[in-house]
């Protein structure tokens, strides 16, 4: 498995329970299917560069995961059904900065 950082931006509307169970449910979405996460932070809400949809603010979460491409589709997938996230970017981490 290889390394993968996750960034994705929460529309700021959510309270602390919503936010909990978006987590929770990228969390399962690795672990239940053979993930491993390293980390996971929390950069709060930020004022976007630009405007997406009718949001002119986010919350941005990166997630440090050890991934195979079913826990990629898995993720992907839960991230396409969910209205709260409104931009992501997976990349792959280099083996340095592991």
């Amino acid at each position: 498995m290889r390394s993968y950082e996750l960034l994705f931006i929460v529309q700021p509307g959510l309270d602390e329970d919503e936010m909990d169970t978006l987590m929770e449910r990228m969390q399962s979405a690795v672990r239940d299917n053979g993930g491993k996460i390293l980390r996971i932070d929390t950069m709060g809400q930020r004022k976007l560069a630009y405007p997406i949809g009718k949001h002119t603010e986010g919350r941005y979460m990166i997630l440090q995961a050890e991934m195979d491409q079913t826990v990629i589709r898995q993720v992907e997938r839960l991230i396409a059904l969910s209205d709260d996230i409104i931009r992501h970017l997976l990349v792959r981490m280099d083996e340095e900065e592991e």
